[in-house]
């Protein structure tokens, strides 16, 4: 809610995974968010796990979040590049990571 995304559907797959999928404001783009059933431990690289989102206005965003109350966790940080982002935890603990680029940038 907080990013504009708009859950188009909700449907528990034939194998019991769940499934969510969200439309991208302004955009054709969907997300297809997946739970799976547990199926015992995975080892993932903690910073791997996370959402990425492309914004055009990182300080906007800021305000826009901070009016809301959500917490920045880390950032803003400008990359090498010229990118900026920051993170924000989502309500299930997940990260989720807002970053601008200009056009032609590399994202990191």
């Amino acid at each position: 809610e907080v990013l504009g995304l708009e859950v188009l559907e909700r449907k528990t797959s034939p194998r019991g995974s769940h499934l969510a999928f969200l439309k991208v404001p302004n955009s054709e783009e969907l997300i297809e968010l997946c739970s799976f059933p547990p199926s015992g431990p995975v080892r993932v690289q903690e910073d791997l796990v996370h959402l990425a989102f492309q914004v055009d206005d990182l300080d906007g965003t800021i305000r826009t979040l901070q009016a809301k109350g959500i917490k920045i966790t880390d950032g803003p940080t400008t990359t090498s590049s010229g990118s900026r982002f920051i993170f924000i935890d989502a309500p299930d603990g997940y990260e989720i990571e807002l970053i601008e680029r200009k056009p032609g940038t590399a994202i990191v």
